[in-house]
């Protein structure tokens, strides 16, 4: 292995603030580093040390002779006048008519989309999004040694991710990765470097080892850390309860980790959180029945859709961008008109949204001000918080409280929104891509804030953590005219996807006429609408079902603990037969839903 690149003794400040102070550290090839840290505490300003953009104020940075290196910032500088094919392919001698024989150029751009933005369109015509995108495509076309990416993530769906992701892995190059998506992290990083405190410590694995070791380290600290350690240590819970963890780490360590996680209990208590959110909210929360619901292109997004959201649900909102997932959050919080059909909301309903658009708050005053604004003090669960406590709790220490939201960065002003929806205490939350902007910390901050919160939340993110973490149910759009149920969750969804691909590229569906109204052979509108009631309400069933057999298994555990034969037999018989009934209704339900695509 050659080094690539090496930092010797390096340090950088901004202003008073010192970013990096004496780091020594190097990339080799082969290696695969993500970057974590604190939104400001010098992750950006690493990568760009590294990579040339910006020089040390001391210390050495030394290349290698002939690296071929391509850096992705943030800041997507291009000419407004160039077209999408002048940035990708004129740098490689290729012509518009060309893109489609070279296999790594075709890889690319249809990973990424760039050839739905077409290749003629000028840049300047671009939304942000969509340029990063660009950007990201006219480094990856490229034969690297290194490739230094910063915040590659944002803005790329769920299956977008996955994407860079695989094709990051194939190409086997060396690459520095600043990103707050844990799975992507957990994913591609073989070693994982923390920004802090104007140094760097480098771990071995990606998310999944760090959190292990930061929440080892964070148990022996001091007291001001304690409640990091415990928010660590709750998400290495999560994190080991779930699928066979990534990790990389020996046996042993593996074993201290369960060791360490012991007595933390799970996440949330549902049936305790259920309980509390029916007695807030009443039985109904926000339905919509018969629903037509049109993009303002005129696009069918949903046809015939009844769905009810019921007291303490927690849902996870997926699709490709421009699916209509945002319109159709609108229309859950009464802000987009139906096509056809009605929405009901319950009397109690007090609607917390977070968008993507910033608010637009007055420059002068201060950021407490804004909090307070809202209210003094919120619950969050069984617990009081006042609004400087719930502001820390999101990252902005009483100190920068005080600060005018004319001096805050686009993240913190992003922050403060969420702080703003939060206090409010609503108890439906809509939550429109949240982790945009939040570092890891705030992630986890705001993943304990939710645990705790009593409501029914639908979120849209391409943060597969988020999903998988704090909702309890997936649901996804494919562009059919329908909202699909994905009991699998976001596995489900790339495996449907990568299917839906598959029937593309064949012939057999193509997605492209998505401004046709949806077609149902041989079903018809009513038909599928008494079919699809019918399954919400074996889906009710089940629901109960579920809940009556953890209930049972809770009973049956106390019964072998206490030796109670004659209670152990009973318990198990009421336990089949929940099972039973269970089964038959999901065969029902599955028999509904292939006489609803037939």
């Amino acid at each position: 292995m050659a080094n690539l690149i090496n930092l010797e003794n390096v340090s950088k400040t901004w202003g008073l603030k010192t970013l990096l102070d004496g780091v020594s550290l190097g990339v080799q090839t082969g290696d695969r580093i993500g970057v974590v840290g604190l939104n400001g505490g010098g992750k950006t300003t690493l990568l760009e040390v590294l990579s040339g953009i910006e020089p040390p104020d001391s210390g050495r940075v030394s290349h290698v002779s002939d690296l071929r290196m391509a850096v992705v910032t943030q800041r997507a500088e291009l000419n407004d006048s160039d077209t999408v094919a002048d940035v990708v392919l004129a740098p490689l001698g290729l012509e518009v008519f060309e893109w489609a024989s070279n296999a790594k150029v075709r890889e690319v751009l249809g990973g990424l989309g760039i050839v739905d933005l077409g290749l003629d369109t000028a840049v300047g015509q671009l939304s942000g999004g969509e340029r990063r995108r660009v950007n990201l495509a006219a480094a990856l076309v490229r034969d690297l040694d290194l490739v230094i990416l910063d915040e590659p993530t944002n803005h790329l769906d769920v299956e977008g991710v996955q994407w860079l992701a695989s094709y990051l892995l194939n190409r086997r190059i060396a690459i520095v990765v600043v990103t707050h998506d844990r799975w992507f992290l957990d994913t591609v990083a073989t070693t994982t470097w923390e920004v802090h405190d104007g140094v760097v410590d480098s771990y071995e694995g990606g998310y999944n080892d760090w959190t292990f070791a930061r929440a080892e380290r964070a148990r022996q600290a001091d007291a001001i850390e304690q409640r990091r350690a415990n928010l660590a240590r709750k998400e290495l819970a999560w994190l080991r309860r779930g699928a066979p963890a990534r990790t990389s780490k020996p046996r042993y360590r593996i074993e201290a980790a369960e060791a360490l996680i012991s007595n933390v209990p799970e996440p949330r208590d549902k049936v305790e959180l259920m309980a509390f959110s029916k007695s807030r909210q009443g039985r109904v929360v926000i339905e919509l029945e018969d629903a037509t619901i049109a993009t303002p292109d005129r696009r069918i997004l949903v046809e015939d859709l009844t769905w009810r959201l019921g007291p303490g649900e927690r849902i996870g909102l997926v699709g490709v961008n421009g699916s209509g997932k945002t319109t159709l959050l609108r229309t859950l919080a009464g802000e987009y008109p139906l096509v056809a059909g009605k929405r009901i909301q319950g009397q109690t309903v007090k609607l917390g949204w977070l968008r993507q658009e910033l608010d637009d708050l007055d420059p002068s005053r201060r950021l407490i001000d804004c909090v307070e604004d809202v209210a003094s003090y919120v619950h969050v669960g069984k617990r009081e918080m006042s609004a400087s406590q719930l502001a820390e709790r999101l990252g902005f220490s009483p100190k920068r409280q005080r600060t005018p939201v004319g001096d805050l960065s686009g993240g913190e002003r992003r922050r403060l929104q969420l702080t703003r929806v939060l206090m409010a205490e609503p108890n439906v939350l809509l939550l429109d891509e949240p982790t945009n902007d939040l570092d890891i910390d705030t992630l986890q901050e705001l993943e304990s804030l939710l645990d705790s919160w009593p409501g029914t939340l639908v979120v849209i993110s391409h943060d597969r953590y988020l999903i998988e973490r704090v909702t309890d149910s997936t649901w996804a759009l494919f562009g059919d005219g329908r909202l699909t149920n994905l009991p699998g969750g976001i596995e489900e969804y790339l495996r449907r996807r990568e299917s839906l691909a598959e029937a593309e590229n064949a012939g057999v569906l193509d997605l492209g006429e998505r401004s046709q109204r949806p077609k149902h052979s041989g079903v018809s509108a009513q038909e599928q609408h008494r079919i699809t009631r019918e399954m919400n309400a074996l889906e009710r069933k089940m629901g109960k079902l579920d809940a009556k057999m953890e209930k049972l298994n809770t009973q049956l555990a106390d019964a072998a603990e206490a030796m109670d034969t004659d209670r152990l037999s009973s318990l198990d018989a009421d336990l089949r037969a929940v099972r039973e009934e269970h089964a038959e209704l999901e065969t029902a339900w599955l028999e509904l839903g292939e006489l609803s695509e037939s």
